[in-house]
Order: C-alpha cells, then structure tokens, then sequence
C-alpha cells in the first residue's frame, strides 16, 4: 500500500520511457513522506483504444488507491504533486489527471494477512 496504477495512451512510451515515469511517481509520492518508502507500488497500462472526447489526444490518468486514514489536505498534496511533476515531464500533454480513493482498513486483506 499505496497502488499508483498509471493509465495513459500508448504513444506516452514513445515519449519517456515507462520506468522513468513509474520512478517519477514513485519519488513523488515517497517526497510526501505519507507512506513507507517499501510499500509504495507503481504500475502503468498503455491503451492502444481509447476515445478521449472524441479524439486521439495522449492521456495520463493515475488511480491512486491509498489506505484511509490521511486527511483531505494530505491527500489534495499527494495529488497536486504527481501532477505538478507529469506536467513538467510531458509539457505537450493535456490531460494529465489523478484521483485518489481510500481502502478501508477492515476489508483490505493480502496474503500475509490470511
């Protein structure tokens, strides 16, 4: 915990390549000092098909799914940072998004939890 899973069109690989763009996410979300630096997870799915208002415009959406328990100001940090940080590696891109959901900490279960 927590998962950043990156959504974004696949021409952004042409663009910086996909552990570049993990690592920055990572390193922004470790520079809030939220989370254990070890259990911070980033993943990233390119989209070959994807409809972005009737367009083909590249797209970066990141779903951040974090453990509750931060505050609404720490969470709109988390978001303004990552984005702030997109921003100035893809300039050209216009749609640069995250959004953040809770775990509830009495449902989230993982395998050395069982």
């Amino acid at each position: 915990m927590p998962h950043f899973v990156i959504d974004c069109s696949e021409n952004i690989l042409n663009l910086k390549l996909p552990e570049k763009i993990m690592q920055a996410v990572y390193d922004t979300a470790e520079s809030t000092g939220l989370f254990d630096p070890a259990d911070i997870k980033v993943r990233i799915n390119p989209f070959q098909y994807y409809n972005t208002g009737n367009t083909k415009d590249d797209f970066i959406h990141i779903f951040a799914n974090i453990m509750e328990g931060r505050t609404t100001a720490q969470k709109s940090n988390l978001s303004n940072k990552i984005v702030s940080q997109l921003k100035l590696m893809f300039p050209e891109v216009s749609i640069l998004s995250i959004n953040i959901r809770d775990f509830e900490k009495a449902t989230y279960c993982n395998k050395s939890m069982v």
